[in-house]
């Protein structure tokens, strides 16, 4: 990188803090650092949780998918838009009649205090994994940023440093640093995908028609396939797993999740959460695509030397992680180098913050179980308060960063996409909370102790589907190895959680 590009980095990095900074004269109190007075302006949240669902999975990752394989993946938001929309007119309105810190609160009382203890832990660890991937999965662009290489080690350093930066400004902002700068962050992550579109097919010394008879016509196989009816539990992305198993999977996100609900709870009401919802949806999805676009032509640059000719790069791909990194930092052009890695490091904090933030209101509200405090509550008490929540930030930022750390190992035990093993991770979670969530909500059934099982019921079916461990119970019962693509992963979990849930009479609550 130039002294240029470096110029437009730290003017990025400087301007994100002292926004977290200047936000932070808005902070009072719990409410107002963890829910922004819910006065917080519809549009805004939906740029947010567009901004917190794509993170560096998406730019790092994606590319990933399509120069390796196709356009299949499509299919997953097209069942992610489904889901989200069901989770926005089921569930948000449901969980915001609650009127509670975190959305945990709702099953106290369905199902009393431990079920909003247990689900606060499952939250907690299932977002300490999933964040720390897609933390990890950032930090490939810092590495070879910062030291030329994705090599372990430097993975690690770069994964700290970006942990301090992010931690730093959402302590010091809350929710309103998370929801502003994530408006900020998109329109830069856009840009710069944008701007990569635009070089590279410059770059490329071909037409567009040329472009796509090559894509079709891929010794891989047609590279412009995005419908896949093939009904097989091995294969990742078909239309089933996105219509069913990966639709269900975004009822748990974008509504028994804390990280993508809290943003929601910001807004004055509960029919503007869900239009903020429903609109995320949709504008989530030209993204996806802009990014499933440059694995194509990125594919085109560095794999089709027939196309290619003399315009040929002489660097090869032998890391498809590094694909799109390596593109930014060897082929585009002074400054905009610059932006593009401003746009991923924006992917990878807008998904930190908001999991910074939403863990530490997971804390507050419900594992430290702080005494309720009238209106009229002092200054100095209000101020004691806030101080907890912004240590809390703290901590849970080091905690991000540290099993950020643990996700390098995971991913490399596993040699899973960075995008499956990303999304793999967060079915952990989401299933058990899927589970107790649905029955509380569809059913009268179920009690204290039926939730808390239902949640390890998930998390154990989850670990029973990795692919370190299924080969060995599947020879023993099938005399073969069997393999289930991570979408299942979580239909298969959180149909078990939900009926273990459910096997439970009545007891308590509503």
């Amino acid at each position: 990188m130039t002294w240029i590009d470096w110029t437009i980095l730290l003017c990025y990095l400087g301007a994100i803090l002292a926004m977290g900074f200047y936000l932070s004269g808005k902070q009072k109190d719990e409410n107002s650092f963890f829910l922004g007075n819910r006065n917080m302006p519809w549009w805004a949240v939906t740029v947010s949780i567009v901004a917190t669902s794509l993170s560096a999975g998406t730019f790092v990752g994606l590319p990933q998918v399509s120069f390796k394989g196709d356009l299949t993946f499509l299919l997953i938001p097209m069942g992610s838009t489904i889901g989200g929309i069901l989770a926005a007119v089921l569930i948000i309105p449901i969980l915001y009649r609650a009127n509670t810190l975190t959305i945990y609160g709702y099953l106290r009382g369905r199902y009393g205090p431990k079920t909003e203890m247990a689900c606060s832990w499952f939250f907690l660890v299932g977002i300490l994994l999933a964040q720390g991937a897609r933390h990890f999965i950032a930090s490939i662009v810092v590495s070879l940023m910062l030291f030329g290489s994705s090599d372990t080690a430097y993975l690690l350093i770069s994964i700290i440093i970006l942990g301090i930066i992010a931690t730093i400004y959402t302590a010091a902002g809350g929710i309103h640093a998370v929801i502003w700068t994530d408006v900020v962050q998109v329109v830069i992550l856009t840009l710069a995908a944008l701007f990569c579109i635009g070089f590279l097919l410059l770059q490329v010394p071909v037409g567009i028609p040329e472009m796509v008879d090559a894509l079709k016509t891929a010794p891989e196989g047609n590279k412009l396939q995005w419908f896949n009816a093939e009904f097989d539990l091995s294969v990742t992305y078909t239309v089933w797993t996105g219509l069913i198993a990966y639709m269900l999977m975004n009822i748990a996100q974008y509504g028994c999740d804390q990280d993508m609900v809290q943003r929601m709870m910001t807004c004055k009401s509960a029919r503007k959460a869900t239009w903020s919802m429903i609109l995320s949806r949709v504008i989530s999805f030209p993204i996806v695509v802009l990014f499933l676009i440059i694995g194509l032509l990125l594919y085109l640059f560095y794999s089709r030397p027939d196309l290619m000719g003399a315009s040929m790069p002489t660097d090869l791909v032998t890391d498809t992680r590094n694909v799109f990194p390596q593109y930014i930092l060897a082929h585009l052009p002074r400054g905009v180098v610059g932006l593009a890695v401003a746009g991923m490091l924006a992917a990878s904090m807008s998904s930190f913050d908001s999991a910074a933030n939403a863990m530490a209101s997971t804390i507050q509200g419900n594992l430290r179980k702080q005494k309720e405090l009238s209106e009229n509550r002092s200054v100095e008490v209000k101020a004691l308060s806030l101080l907890q929540s912004r240590h809390t930030v703290y901590w849970m930022g080091g905690g991000l960063t540290l099993f950020a750390v643990v996700a390098v190992l995971l991913q490399q035990a596993g040699g899973q996409g960075l995008i499956d093993f990303s999304l793999g991770v967060l079915t952990f979670a989401y299933s058990g909370l899927f589970g107790v969530f649905m029955a509380a909500i569809l059913t009268k059934r179920g009690n204290e102790t039926s939730a808390v099982r239902s949640l390890w019921a998930g998390a154990l079916v989850v670990l029973s589907f990795q692919p370190y461990i299924m080969p060995y119970w599947s020879r023993l019962l099938f005399g073969h190895a069997l393999q289930i693509a991570w979408p299942w992963w979580f239909f298969f979990a959180g149909l078990v959680s939900f009926l273990v849930c459910v096997s439970g009479k009545r007891s308590g609550g509503d």
